[in-house]
């Protein structure tokens, strides 16, 4: 499975992202898709999931502001981001879980300014 993620990019405080990510090859059994990010010295975190069904889970610092949502025909899951904030700096990356093996996309970097 290989994925491709795009989307970041610099904004200022408020402003808003969508960030998504498309996968190929050996996706007809994708169960969970997310997003995770990284910033710089923190641990990688989960800021949102989606299950095949279309249950989600968030986390609570993104709650309210982010959205994920699914296209399963296109094998894509995105994250819409608003009223972003510089603590919301980090590399994101995508996530989806095939027959419960994990894959990882490249990361895409988003940077906000205050």
């Amino acid at each position: 499975v290989q994925l491709q993620a795009s989307g970041g990019g610099l904004v200022q405080a408020g402003e808003s992202l969508t960030l998504s990510c498309t996968a190929s090859g050996g996706t007809f059994s994708i169960n969970v898709m997310g997003w995770y990010r990284q910033a710089p010295g923190k641990q990688r975190e989960l800021v949102a999931g989606i299950s095949s069904r279309g249950r989600t889970t968030y986390a609570n610092s993104v709650k309210g502001r982010f959205t994920i949502s699914r296209d399963n025909g296109k094998n894509t899951v995105y994250l819409q981001m608003n009223s972003l904030k510089p603590e919301d700096t980090a590399v994101y990356y995508c996530k989806v879980v095939v027959w419960g093996d994990d894959h990882w996309g490249q990361g895409t970097q988003v940077t906000v300014s205050s």
